[in-house]
């Protein structure tokens, strides 16, 4: 389109001559177009992506389940003896499954329908935290900042996890985004954080229980390298960008001052210091898990964001006295294509791998929604592989979870107090017996007799009893589903 002409040539020639620079857009990418991005990928991740951790069964979606349908596993920590579990965390996800119920039909989809709500709710944060670093750091920042979270298998299954480390991670992105937003800077998210979520207490010394042969170190201890071991696995390169951040920003700060001015040194040593800190102070700790590296992930992704944005920089430098400004600069661009896509393919083979991989429990469990099946009284027993069990949310209500004596000789979950038996959530009040803080193995949570019941584990031996007796009914990867 031309341009339009000047009203008058009178006006034209008193106007001053200016050649003012539009306005930069604070965006590289519409928000509408990132809030997509980032619903498909969280979707993606509460549809496909396997129970990692556990703890999140037994300790999360279990008791969600008692809340929501009346009966369930209950671990030791929920014992009002111990209490070292928060209600409030789980009710927040009951309320959700329990609206579920109106226009769902299975438990299952009950499952997926909290895992969603997940899936929402992470996307919100994401795209909010997106919009501020954008418009107060770096478009590009931001972008870069996007694409490693969209990517990474770590964020692709902490993004859905019903874990009070996930709910940290949301509240954290919250939280990094009214610190760099100064026209909202508000401390709300932080707070629901500590309310709401577990409280990351163990860098102070405090701990709920203790004594000798207790604490979380009877759970298993790993070496100091557990966590850079792991987050290499969840961010590949990004984590090593990350740990160079702090160096990359001291050396643009030295060889190159005009670019660093005091004051943006400071800001940007204020926005990368989080990450240091929380992987310092839980390196040291002998017990690790993988989920309490959660809520760093945005701040992981933010210092990879950071550094990559300071090498990209310099390797976009033309200046003729400087050895990276004599490099062709289609070889330095086929050198930075080739790293991130080698980055992005690593991260989604892994996602691939770990949801094709490791999907088995939920295939087999979700078979036995099917209709003649099971009837009212049977069980589903497992054995050593217990720690697969994807809840009671993919049981059908005529069946209970049962134990069968195997390899393992440690504390296995008991039942709740079924409401329909002693009235509504009388499990969150009562204590149950054959509960211990320290591990040691409660003969009372197996059952001997499984005639008539079902058998799910492994095709090899269960230990303590021989699978000879069932006969094989479907066989997913390795995991026998059998029925006398």
């Amino acid at each position: 389109m031309a341009p339009k002409a000047p009203e008058s040539s009178s006006k034209s020639s008193a106007a001053p001559q200016t050649n003012a620079k539009p306005v930069p857009q604070p965006f590289f990418l519409p928000l509408n177009v990132v809030f997509y991005l980032c619903l498909f990928s969280n979707v993606l991740a509460a549809v496909l992506a396997p129970i990692q951790d556990c703890d999140e069964v037994f300790n999360y979606w279990e008791p969600t389940h008692y809340l929501s349908h009346g009966y369930g596993l209950q671990t030791w920590e929920y014992s009002p003896e111990y209490s070292i579990r928060s209600w409030l965390y789980i009710t927040l996800h009951a309320f959700v499954a329990k609206i579920s119920t109106f226009f769902t039909r299975t438990k299952s989809a009950q499952f997926y329908f909290v895992r969603m709500a997940l899936a929402f709710t992470c996307t919100m944060c994401e795209t909010r935290l997106y919009s501020v670093i954008s418009r107060t750091l770096n478009p590009r920042i931001g972008v870069l900042f996007l694409m490693i979270m969209l990517f990474s298998p770590g964020m692709f299954h902490a993004s859905t996890a019903l874990l009070p480390s996930s709910f940290a991670m949301y509240t954290s992105m919250l939280g990094l985004s009214a610190f760099l937003d100064c026209a909202s800077r508000s401390p709300n998210s932080q707070g629901s954080s500590t309310v709401s979520s577990w409280l990351f207490l163990e860098h102070s010394g405090l701990h709920v229980f203790g004594g000798a042969g207790k604490g979380p170190d009877i759970f298993g201890t790993e070496p100091w390298t557990f966590y850079a071991r792991n987050l290499l696995l969840n961010f590949n390169i990004w984590f090593v960008l990350a740990l160079s951040s702090g160096p990359l920003l001291a050396l643009q700060a030295l060889f190159r001052p005009r670019k660093t001015s005091k004051q943006t040194l400071l800001r940007s040593i204020t926005y990368l210091f989080p990450f240091y800190l929380w992987l310092g102070i839980f390196t040291f700790q002998p017990h690790k898990e993988e989920r309490f590296m959660y809520p760093a992930y945005p701040f992981l992704a933010l210092n990879a964001a950071i550094g990559l944005h300071i090498l990209l920089a310099y390797l976009g430098s033309n200046n003729r006295q400087e050895l990276v400004g004599r490099i062709p600069v289609k070889l330095k661009f086929a050198v930075i294509i080739s790293a991130a896509l080698f980055a992005l393919n690593l991260g989604l083979l892994r996602i691939v791998g770990t949801t094709t991989a490791y999907n088995a429990p939920l295939k087999v469990f979700g078979d036995l929604e099917q209709p003649n099946i099971t009837s009212t009284g049977d069980f589903v027993c497992v054995g050593k592989e217990w720690y697969r069990f994807p809840s009671s949310f993919f049981l059908p209500d005529n069946l209970r979870a049962k134990f069968v004596r195997s390899e393992f000789k440690g504390l296995l979950p008991g039942e709740f107090v079924e409401s329909k038996k002693s009235g509504p959530f009388a499990g969150t009040w009562m204590v149950p017996s054959g509960m211990n803080d320290m591990n040691q193995e409660d003969v009372s949570k197996y059952v001997s007799e499984f005639s008539d019941r079902a058998l799910i584990g492994p095709r090899n031996t269960e230990g303590l009893f021989s699978a000879d007796r069932y006969l094989a009914m479907r066989l997913y990867d390795g995991f026998l589903f059998s029925r006398d």
